[in-house]
């Protein structure tokens, strides 16, 4: 887990312009992944299993008006692993250990999954750590698309 601020960004703050590393090592600047319009980063570990609830759910509203990019803060091994396990197939990006998690120290996280709805303009609209059915309805809204059906049985309330 990174070692956060003391407070986490919340709506309103300016995104850290911050880098991430795809599974082939390259670099990918926030502002870059802005140029195709809001992205929500969806930080998680393998091992957390409000992350393993969320993610799946977050892949449904993936599309033109919102980009969701999972950061995975574990091994691409590991990661090619919970995608397997649990049918995410969202491209992965990395917050690396052995850099001491950058971006999630840049973020505050203290704890995972924490999801950031950032604006082209790189402010933070929606964010939520753990899994809040109404707060992840609330961004669903955001992109039009439906986050639950009506078979899903979810809860209500899962902390990270």
């Amino acid at each position: 887990m990174a070692r956060g601020l003391q407070k986490p960004l919340e709506i309103g703050d300016r995104a850290p312009q911050v880098s991430f590393f795809d599974a082939d090592g390259g670099e990918h600047s926030l502002s870059s992944l802005l140029t195709t319009g809001p992205v929500l980063l969806a930080f998680f570990k393998v091992s957390c299993p409000t992350c393993q609830l969320t993610l799946p759910y977050l892949q449904r509203i993936s599309g033109k008006s919102v980009r969701i990019v999972p950061v995975s803060q574990d091994s691409h091994a590991a990661t090619l692993g919970f995608s397997q396990a649990f049918g995410v197939q969202l491209p992965m990006l990395f917050d690396r250990e052995d850099d001491d998690y950058p971006a999630s120290n840049a973020f505050g996280l203290t704890h995972v999954p924490a999801m950031f709805l950032i604006e082209r303009d790189s402010r933070i609209s929606w964010e939520w750590t753990g899994f809040h059915k109404r707060q992840l309805e609330a961004l669903a809204g955001k992109a039009g698309l439906p986050m639950f059906h009506s078979g899903d049985i979810v809860p209500e309330l899962k902390a990270g």
